[in-house]
């Protein structure tokens, strides 16, 4: 696909709202790890994978010579995946705020430093009109973009379809980004299929997180309204809460990992 010759209005406009929504989308679910001091239910390797899809993604976009916001998005999004990793990294694996800092820091350069060598690289081959290998980064940048939205699946099929440590104003604000800046590639003289495709796929796997967690509540209404009416007697008298069947799972998990390595030392 030729690079784009003239940008409309329309489509900057557009592409700025869906980038000042990107800006700002990860600082919510920042703000609410440090609040909780927890990442529970936030994969680490989500945030990562989405810093990398950053990548492929700002190569794409400043090749393709799309709209000026569209090229200052991926930057801004990966910077923001990395803080939020730097998060997982102490909140949930133990790591000192310095160190999973650092490392953030360090992948941070090394993305840089790699989208630069691929825009150096690729750019002369485009404007000779070789387009396969970037059309090869753009495929990557969307499978990168979709494969960090894949664990969250994980940890909702665990918890039987509710979402945890999953800010929704993060999640909301991040699906409005991808449609507004999809709709920029609409205005544009000539419509962008990858970085459409890269959108359209933001979109569709976080409106299933949105839709899974709307059926958590529908299935268990009765029994959160009957767990808040309810009087401290009463409430001991109630079916565990749908809180207390994930804890219980979770400690006859480790409970029986544990009593086959007593048994094994017996053994032994």
């Amino acid at each position: 696909m030729p690079a784009q010759e003239s940008i409309p209005p329309a489509a900057n406009v557009l592409g700025t709202i869906g980038t000042v929504l990107w800006c700002i989308q990860l600082i919510p679910q920042i703000w609410c790890n440090y609040r909780n001091k927890s990442t529970e239910g936030l994969p680490g390797v989500m945030m990562l994978v989405w810093a990398f899809a950053g990548v492929p993604f700002g190569a794409y976009a400043v090749i393709q010579n799309l709209n000026i916001p569209i090229q200052i998005q991926p930057q801004v999004f990966a910077s923001l995946s990395l803080i939020s990793w730097a998060q997982c990294l102490h909140y949930a694996s133990g790591w000192a705020p310095w160190s999973s800092s650092l490392l953030a820091l360090a992948v941070a350069i090394a993305c840089a430093g790699t989208e630069t060598a691929l825009i150096l690289t690729l750019k002369p081959i485009y404007s000779r009109g070789i387009e396969w290998p970037i059309l090869a980064v753009g495929i990557v940048a969307s499978i990168l973009l979709a494969a960090g939205l894949v664990p969250p699946y994980f940890e909702i099929w665990k918890r039987k379809g509710r979402v945890v440590g999953i800010d929704f104003t993060f999640l909301s604000i991040d699906w409005l980004g991808a449609l507004f800046s999809i709709m920029s590639l609409v205005a544009q003289h000539t419509f962008d299929y990858l970085g459409g495709v890269l959108y359209l796929v933001v979109i569709l796997l976080e409106s299933g997180i949105f839709i899974s967690h709307w059926v958590w509540l529908f299935r268990t209404r009765k029994q959160r309204k009957a767990e808040k009416e309810a009087t401290p007697a009463e409430a001991a008298a109630l079916p565990a809460s749908v809180d207390e069947k994930l804890q219980g799972s979770d400690i006859a998990s480790t409970a029986g990992s544990n009593n086959k390595d007593v048994e094994l030392k017996q053994e032994v």
